[in-house]
């Protein structure tokens, strides 16, 4: 099964990843995990991916989708994966339907978390990092609106979007993703 967890930044992508990966073992992708041990390890990617992030943008599709198909070679991931964090854009989905398409690995569904945003500001202040200050919070959601929000229109239109109301018990919403997922295996 190969999914993509669609949603703004602190909607629960990373805690129902979590969840998902434990309940059918399939590798879990998170590009923000990937970029940001890029960071951690300085390396030259990891320099200007932190400048980029720090300012609230979005590093190019070109090095993401790398990274993603360089991950994807490994055998590990053949009989599925999770997308958490990317696609971001458009341009990022269509390129990513067509190198997945090409790998004859096409995305089985999308999860959508519906979240208001005022529930994320909370989410993401009170979890205490360095780049989640509420200025960079709201730059990171005006992004995320008018970047990633047309996902959902063109997911929807592919017939591969379900939505889920991110708000909640993290099992109750755990158990209608599980529900969901199983419907698609």
């Amino acid at each position: 099964m190969r999914i993509i967890l669609l949603g703004a930044p602190g909607s629960g992508k990373g805690t129902q990843a979590e969840k998902i990966v434990n309940h059918y073992k399939i590798p879990h992708i998170s590009t923000g995990d990937l970029l940001r041990a890029e960071v951690a390890a300085d390396t030259d990617l990891g320099r200007k991916a932190k400048a980029i992030m720090d300012g609230g943008g979005l590093v190019s599709d070109d090095i993401v989708l790398g990274m993603i198909a360089k991950r994807l070679e490994d055998d590990s991931y053949a009989e599925g994966f999770m997308l958490d964090g990317f696609p971001r854009t458009l341009s990022q989905a269509q390129s990513l339907d067509a190198m997945l398409t090409q790998l004859g690995q096409p995305v089985d569904i999308v999860i959508f978390f519906d979240v208001d945003y005022g529930e994320i500001m909370q989410r993401l202040l009170a979890r205490k990092r360095a780049d989640d200050t509420e200025e960079t919070i709201r730059k990171r959601l005006e992004v995320y609106e008018a970047q990633t929000a047309p996902l959902i229109d063109y997911y929807k239109a592919k017939g591969n979007l379900r939505t889920v109301q991110g708000a909640g018990e993290v099992d109750a919403i755990a158990q209608h993703i599980f529900q969901i997922l199983d419907e698609v295996r």
